[in-house]
């Protein structure tokens, strides 16, 4: 393995023009966005490419020069067919923009080496990425993650790999681009949000659940706002029913991002929105289905608990779809611990359980 140095400038002096890659969803694209931030400390410039379900979170991702779209035929939850005409485009692409280096930032589980030969097919010079699997000469670099890092540290350990450093006054946490649009709802102390949903099913807390959860939050005296993607409208609008505002299909992710700022914590499963909040300082009640590992998944750099049955016969089977009959690892979780979760992560006595409550104005 090479030596991690900072790659010099071109021949013709140029600054050295760097590619960093994730082609999973938004959550995962935040996830490596300190990281990114590394790169662009350390290059001059540091283009993004990723796919359409990571498109909108690259968006946001503070030090991203341009973002560049491919659909990668083994990435994501619905990969496309191998299309040739699709490939040597991408490959003429990064061919003419002359980058000096690439950076493939995959999960765990995942393998860089089909990106690592597109890149090296388009002639960059130094492909940096993490792999398990024998690369032969598609890596300069190739790194072994080391065992228990979550995600975030795994990505900027890998950038470190690429002579990529975080500067002194950049503490490594999750990010976005300022400024944000105006939340469409909430009003700060008093709200919770609370999102149903997940990219992944298995990740999800059962519907009937959720709008427990939302009705013992209103109880307690929080204004309840239930967020979606435009495809879960029905689910959001049974969670919310006549005790929450609903905003399912509603925001944007800059817009989402508004109003998770704007709440004092977040009720969400491990998926997108729940590193969203983290990626602006809310705190999250994660509602943690343990198919993958929580050391590596969990809400990064903010005060979170994570709720759930982490011992559950579904562990770190990566399942999509729950595999166990009943849910088991979520359906266990009450209305009562996440109401009392919330008060934990605001700081606010959980009101008696005797009838509603309403904090005092």
């Amino acid at each position: 393995m090479s030596t991690p140095e900072a790659i010099p400038e071109t021949a013709a002096g140029q600054p050295a023009r760097v590619l960093a890659v994730r082609l999973d969803s938004d959550g995962d694209v935040l996830l490596t966005g300190p990281a990114v931030r590394a790169l662009a400390a350390t290059y001059d410039e540091v283009d993004l490419l990723v796919s359409r379900e990571g498109a909108q979170a690259a968006a946001l991702l503070p030090g991203v020069a341009e973002t560049l779209r491919f659909e990668a035929p083994w990435s994501g939850a619905e990969p496309p067919a191998v299309s040739r005409e699709a490939v040597l485009d991408l490959v003429a692409d990064l061919a003419a923009r002359r980058y000096r280096l690439a950076v493939v930032f995959t999960s765990f589980h995942q393998s860089p080496l089909p990106m690592a030969l597109l890149a090296r097919l388009a002639g960059i010079p130094r492909v940096v990425a993490t792999s398990e699997d024998y690369p032969g000469t598609l890596l300069d670099v190739r790194h072994r993650r080391p065992p228990g890092l979550h995600e975030v540290d795994a990505a900027l350990d890998l950038a470190a790999q690429a002579g990529a450093r975080l500067p002194d006054d950049d503490a490594g946490l999750l990010a976005v681009r300022r400024p944000l649009p105006a939340a469409p709802a909430g009003d700060g102390a008093r709200t919770v949000v609370l999102h149903p949903g997940a990219s992944v099913p298995a990740r999800a807390p059962r519907p009937q659940d959720a709008r427990a959860y939302a009705a013992r939050l209103a109880d307690d005296g929080w204004d309840v706002v239930v967020t979606g993607a435009a495809s879960e409208r029905g689910l959001t609008a049974y969670v919310a029913g006549d005790r929450a505002t609903d905003l399912g299909g509603r925001t944007d992710l800059d817009e989402l991002a508004a109003v998770l700022e704007a709440a004092a914590c977040v009720v969400v499963g491990n998926t997108g929105p729940a590193h969203l909040a983290a990626a602006v300082g809310t705190p999250v009640v994660s509602l943690f289905a343990p198919v993958v590992p929580g050391d590596r998944w969990a809400p990064y750099g903010v005060p979170h608990l994570l709720l759930g049955d982490q011992a559950a016969p579904c562990r770190d089977t990566r399942a999509r779809t729950c595999p166990v009959p009943g849910h088991p690892c979520l359906a266990g979780v009450t209305p009562d611990q996440v109401a009392d979760a919330v008060a934990r992560l605001t700081h606010r006595p959980a009101p008696a359980r005797t009838g509603a409550g309403r904090w005092p104005a």
